[in-house]
């Protein structure tokens, strides 16, 4: 029933967005097109981040087999400039094939750049076929960042504070 509450109020945020974003952000009304075109499903998370002084959009999609989709695009173009697929289990073969740092290893190189709490971990798998670990942390003054750790060579991949989120996804906290 959570889930279905979820679900249900992100497409209204979703919609809500959508119709205002054409007079407000037509970057994000863009986004969203693109993500659509890209793939179908349900999107379940928008967040809007800052990526190195430069405004993006991560958008996550779950398609009709369950898998979950994360796209990157760029705030003011509207245009998509990352695609990876999520794992639900670090131990799938798709993830852990290419894993050479584990996730408290990946976990202290996130917490060594950027202290706080990690709040979430996701298993993603990026469109080279690369696995990566990405960490929200929340620091003392509960700005949320999030650090990509690339699982084979334990190198941030990047950073990106969260300005605003629509829609959680609870089996990720931590």
């Amino acid at each position: 029933m959570k889930k279905s509450l979820l679900t249900l109020s992100v497409f209204a945020g979703f919609g809500m967005l959508s119709a205002n974003a054409i007079a407000a952000d037509q970057g994000l009304e863009n986004c969203i097109q693109a993500v659509k075109k890209e793939k179908s499903g349900e999107l379940v998370k928008l967040e809007k981040l800052n990526v190195t002084g430069k405004g993006a959009y991560e958008l996550e999609l779950r398609d009709s087999n369950r898998q979950e989709w994360e796209f990157m695009c760029d705030a003011d173009s509207g245009k998509l400039t990352e695609k990876e697929s999520e794992v639900a289990d670090p131990n799938s073969l798709a993830f852990k094939k290419n894993v050479k740092v584990t996730e408290e290893d990946a976990a202290a190189i996130a917490l060594k750049a950027n202290p706080g709490k990690i709040e979430e971990v996701e298993y993603e798998v990026e469109e080279n076929g690369g696995s990566s670990y990405e960490f929200d942390i929340v620091n003392d003054k509960g700005v949320e960042t999030k650090i990509e750790v690339d699982a084979a060579s334990g190198k941030i991949i990047e950073t990106a504070t969260e300005e605003w989120e629509i829609g959680e996804e609870t089996d990720e906290k931590r």
